[in-house]
């Protein structure tokens, strides 16, 4: 994984409540065990009509919008426990994801996989959709350090869990983590064969 420490960067606003991991890839897509190609698929089935043709009204669509912060409405990741939508949603380049609420599993995935869940109060959110949405251009600064998002609306603290946190800032998964110890490892493994 990359290290994570502070972004700064601009967001999507995706104000659409209890999107569910379906909707951000959907079941069709889950052939492959290959973390390659998800994100071309990411909300396929809202950035694209059953035709095939672009839906220039959905906001990943719209050239207005971009940078790696999803900002997304309330529940968001519930469903089934699909860990391809992290995947995809990293493969699109999404680096943080904030919203009011996220289902536990999800979250989890997100983390595995690189993915910065942040979790804030529905006004939070709310003006920072309504910021957003009027001025693409607004930057977001995420400080994972501080567990801080600074915007032109104020700030808001976020919790994270403190292995997770380690995990990110240093670039690791759960081996790399476990690696990263291997010394102490073996210093306890002598203590205790003594």
């Amino acid at each position: 994984m990359e290290k994570f420490v502070k972004l700064i960067d601009t967001g999507v606003p995706l104000a659409i409540e209890n999107v569910d991991t379906d909707q951000i890839i959907p079941a069709r897509f889950l052939k492959a065990t290959d973390k390659k190609g998800f994100g071309d698929n990411v909300f396929r089935d809202w950035r694209y009509h059953k035709n095939g043709e672009l839906n220039t009204e959905f906001v990943l669509n719209n050239p207005m919008y971009g940078g790696s912060i999803l900002i997304a409405g309330d529940n968001f990741g519930c469903g089934s426990s699909r860990e391809h939508a992290a995947w995809a949603l990293y493969g699109y380049g999404f680096k943080v994801v904030i919203s009011s609420f996220f289902a536990d599993i999800f979250k989890g995935n997100a983390l595995n996989n690189g993915i910065l869940p942040i979790q804030v109060s529905k006004e939070f959110l709310a003006k920072l959709i309504d910021i957003v949405t009027i001025d693409p251009t607004t930057r977001i600064i995420v400080d994972l350090e501080e567990q801080l998002v600074r915007t032109p609306i104020g700030n808001a603290e976020f919790e994270i869990d403190s292995y997770k946190k380690v995990c990110m800032l240093n670039g690791y998964d759960d081996i790399d983590f476990l690696v990263s110890k291997k010394e102490q490892i073996q210093a306890f493994e002598v203590n205790i064969n003594v």
